[in-house]
């Protein structure tokens, strides 16, 4: 038996995160640079450097999902777990 195709009505998920991510991903940038050019004027340049390494990870999370499950899957390679994936 093999399955079926999904229904006519079934929202598009993949069609979904991309319109977001077109969405969000301007207004992310534009407060970034707002929050990093008030610690630049204020001159705290420590929390200038934590915020921007802390955008930046955020930002790869945004723009890049699929980093996460390449991290995790080597991690627990390294660390000698069995990820049951093909070829492993």
């Amino acid at each position: 038996m093999t399955p079926s195709a999904p229904p006519a009505g079934t929202p598009d998920t993949a069609g979904l995160a991309t319109w977001l991510r077109g969405l969000f991903g301007p207004l992310l940038l534009v407060i970034v640079s707002i929050v990093a050019l008030f610690f630049l004027f204020t001159r705290e340049i420590t929390r200038f450097i934590q915020f921007l390494l802390l955008a930046v990870v955020i930002a790869i999370i945004f723009y890049f999902p699929d980093v996460i499950v390449v991290i995790a899957t080597g991690i627990a390679r390294a660390l000698g777990i069995n990820t049951g994936g093909a070829g492993g």
